[in-house]
């Protein structure tokens, strides 16, 4: 992503601080992913970024949803999403959501626990109605990746367990107001081995053998997400290698004939299009370290703060030629709130813009107001030209 004399002129007569969308990476993203895909159906996920802007284009493109709330289920539907691409996942769906998506007919939804199929099986007989189910199988891989974005072990949260898989079956075989329609995965976010979703297609393969060996053949395999954007060299690779994700599945999953393949992709779609995009309110100076304060803080973009994320962080207004090592932080009365720390930058002063990139995945969408702060506002490339 390119930030011109011309934008940057432009960043500088906004308030700061706020997301800066380029619109037209993204368009170009899609189109990539769309010709890696082929006749695999892509659901996008809304939790990585959930702003209609960005949801326009992904409709446009015949993207499905995946959504983990009755709200993002809602939002879906607004942005034109079609009810029956929408996949409902979470672990903890409240009876008001589940009601939201079996009024609107959704495609189905993945569903974690026995206990959870059986309150949705009550509230699809109430409704005089039948709900679609997809199971989420803890297939126990280790995405390697940080353990707070790790899903898929049996010591996670999520999903159900392969010693569950008979008392499943058994609740199926009572529950008359379900439809059993497909198996889930999701074994984590931000992996960049994809010999990690080779290892996960050996485990599909070998469930999915045993449900049907067991009279339940799944009409969808759901393989979720889980790939990872280049956070540290951003321009290098603006645009995920889908094609290399896609031709693991190709080659290492078994699906049987007429079962149809989704994933579920969010981070690897948006991240790099979005920059958060601050002003340099101080240079504090010290003996050991210099303190770069920005008008941004963890309210905007908490990433850093709550898992100890690596975002790219430039000066883009600096003419400056010496560099200096800054820790980089914002104004939040908390000492959490530091997006970098001896990060070099040219010599900076008040009034310096700083881009913070690859931030438009959990970025904006994970904002708050704690010290009161104001809403992050967003800007769109098309609205700059």
């Amino acid at each position: 992503m390119m930030f011109t004399t011309q934008l940057i002129r432009r960043f500088s007569q906004l308030e700061t601080p706020f997301y800066y969308y380029d619109l037209t990476l993204l368009q170009n993203t899609i189109s990539t992913l769309i010709a890696a895909a082929g006749d695999y159906k892509v659901h996008y996920a809304l939790k990585a970024n959930a702003h209609p802007r960005l949801l326009s284009p992904m409709v446009a493109a015949g993207l499905g949803a995946d959504c983990v709330s009755g709200n993002e289920v809602k939002r879906a539907l607004e942005c034109g999403f079609k009810p029956d691409s929408i996949a409902f996942a979470g672990v903890g769906k409240s009876d008001r959501e589940i009601m939201r998506g079996l009024e609107a007919g959704i495609f189905c939804f993945n569903v974690e626990s026995i206990p959870e199929l059986e309150i949705i099986n009550q509230l699809a007989a109430q409704k005089n109605t039948r709900a679609k189910i997809a199971l989420r199988v803890n297939p126990n891989v280790d995405a390697h990746t940080h353990k707070y974005i790790t899903t898929g072990l049996e010591e996670n949260k999520f999903g159900i367990n392969a010693y569950e898989f008979d008392m499943v079956l058994e609740s199926l075989s009572k529950l008359r107001n379900i439809d059993f329609c497909g198996l889930h995965f999701h074994i984590g976010s931000q992996i960049l081995d994809l010999s990690t979703f080779a290892n996960l297609c050996t485990r599909v393969n070998e469930i999915n053998r045993w449900f049907s060996q067991k009279g339940y053949q799944a009409e969808h395999l759901n393989l979720g997400g889980g790939l990872g954007i280049h956070y540290q060299h951003p321009d290098q690779q603006l645009i995920p290698d889908f094609a290399a994700y896609f031709s693991i599945f190709r080659q290492y999953l078994e699906p049987y004939q007429g079962q149809e393949i989704h994933f579920e992709l969010g981070r690897s779609l948006v991240a790099q299009c979005g920059s958060l995009i601050s002003k340099t309110l101080y240079i504090k100076k010290g003996i050991k370290t210099n303190f770069l304060i920005l008008d941004a803080g963890m309210t905007e973009l908490i990433r850093p703060a709550l898992y100890q994320a690596f975002h790219q962080i430039e000066n883009i207004s600096s003419a400056a030629s010496a560099n200096m090592r800054y820790d980089v932080v914002g104004p939040i009365c908390e000492s959490s709130d530091c997006f970098g720390k001896a990060v070099e930058l040219p010599e900076s002063q008040r009034g310096d813009l700083i881009a913070i990139r690859s931030a438009g995945a959990y970025g904006e969408v994970m904002s708050n107001r704690y010290n009161l702060r104001d809403a992050v506002q967003s800007v769109f490339s098309e609205d700059l030209i």
